[in-house]
């Protein structure tokens, strides 16, 4: 099927009801029956999060690979197993009630919107989706059928975040101009395009594994289980993995739409891996948070650019290896990733921040009881008793901001403009790379 049929006829199914469709049921059951799209690796941590939940039974798994479908077998023996999303939804639909996708990131639109077709509520690993095409879609059917949506982004609900979130917008630093994010993470391959082909593994279905991409002879330890995401066609390199986490607390803290230029400084494309290095520049319009524009730059690969005054830290600190600063009229505030307290600087020097006011309580710093939260949320939301906070109304327009950037990798250091009414860049060279044909599978 052609993605834009695909999705044209996804946006054409609604059900819309006064609580969200998923609450509105589940509510009554008491109980929430998941069923897991992928379960290697982040889709096997989901597993355990989410099944962590008291009133969670497991149903069904899925994954290409059947050694992962195997491990995840032993922690629920009683869950039906699928290789084949299709035919899990298909032949599960009225035993499940929420559906979480832990694919590569060009299964999670095809996987999610077949089970929101359903009226499944969906829990989606990041970025939302692989193409902007496929995240304003995600986005019109969720709010069409009003159904319970949760993203991936565990941080999110984790303390030093939300106290961010709370600092920012309480105006600790003023208005902020210019925000800076970085990672040293390569999700990038610049090197030569694999040549030839090997023998498919038993474990693993090669068609299934590629879903709606284009076909391609399948290399040992080129796409699968891990490299897949330095790799055009299934990931989104690193701004797609690391830059969604590092970009949600500033984007949520300062209300952020989607940004009106984009530029990213790297290596020309090769058409088949990421750059393994990107500054990538974004302008966004103002907000009550904000001074008129707001700057954003982001840095992968190396890192962040240490020498920069507005990145320096009192007394000479290194910078931890992953974060943001915040850059306002009045300081900044230094937010590492992850675990760490957010730092207010003013005129140089560290300083103190009572954080009572905030109404958190004493800080966190338990992954093990933190990282469930998101989770436990998106579970609580399903049976009626919370509300997500990372809907897909709000991941959608943060997954399109992290994709403009690496769109804009296909263009190195030119600006590409972008007009979020028409969805569609200035320069029509680039509006391309927003979808892609799927592939019959």
């Amino acid at each position: 099927m052609n993605k834009r049929e695909f999705l044209k006829s996804a946006a054409t199914l609604s059900s819309i009801a006064l609580l969200p469709s998923g609450a509105w049921s589940f509510s009554k059951e008491k109980r929430l029956r998941t069923a897991h799209i992928g379960v290697g690796n982040m889709g096997g941590e989901d597993l355990k999060a989410i099944s962590s939940h008291e009133l969670v039974d497991v149903v069904a798994l899925c994954d290409v690979d059947a050694n992962n479908l195997a491990a995840a077998q032993k922690l629920h023996p009683e869950a039906k197993t699928y290789s084949d999303y299709r035919v899990l939804l298909e032949e599960m639909g009225k035993k499940i009630d929420a559906v979480i996708v832990s694919t590569p990131d060009h299964t999670h639109a095809p996987a999610s919107m077949m089970a929101m077709q359903m009226d499944k509520p969906v829990y989606c690993q990041k970025p939302l989706t692989h193409h902007v095409t496929e995240a304003r879609a995600m986005r019109k059917l969720a709010a069409e059928k009003n159904l319970v949506t949760q993203m991936g982004i565990q941080v999110h609900s984790f303390y030093d975040y939300k106290l961010a979130t709370l600092m920012i917008q309480a105006g600790i630093v003023g208005k902020v101009h210019t925000v800076r994010a970085w990672s040293p993470k390569n999700w990038g391959y610049d090197g030569p395009i694999p040549q030839g082909k090997d023998t498919v593994p038993d474990t693993l279905d090669w068609n299934l594994w590629l879903g709606t991409s284009a076909e391609r002879p399948y290399k040992e330890g080129v796409y699968h289980p891990g490299n897949w995401r330095k790799l055009v066609d299934y990931g989104c390199g690193t701004l797609g993995d690391m830059g969604v986490h590092i970009f949600d607390t500033p984007y949520n803290a300062l209300a952020l739409d989607v940004p009106r230029t984009i530029t990213n400084n790297c290596r020309k494309p090769n058409g088949f891996g990421y750059p393994e290095k990107n500054m990538v520049t974004y302008e966004f319009p103002g907000t009550k948070y904000t001074a008129d524009t707001l700057k954003w730059v982001w840095y992968d690969g190396a890192g962040a650019d240490q020498q920069r005054e507005d990145l320096m830290l009192p007394g000479g600190e290194v910078l931890h290896d992953q974060g943001a600063m915040f850059i306002g009229e009045k300081g900044r505030l230094y937010l590492p990733h992850f675990q760490m307290l957010p730092r207010l600087i003013v005129d140089g020097e560290y300083q103190d921040v009572d954080v009572a006011p905030y109404n958190l309580g004493d800080p966190v710093r338990d992954y093990e009881s933190e990282g469930k939260k998101h989770y436990h949320q998106f579970v609580d939301a399903c049976l009626g008793k919370a509300e997500t906070s990372a809907p897909f109304s709000y991941a959608a327009r943060l997954t399109e901001t992290i994709l403009l950037g690496v769109i804009a990798g296909r263009f190195p250091n030119q600006t590409l403009h972008w007009d979020t009414k028409s969805a569609k860049f200035a320069e029509e060279e680039a509006n391309q790379y927003l979808d892609s044909v799927y592939r019959e599978f």
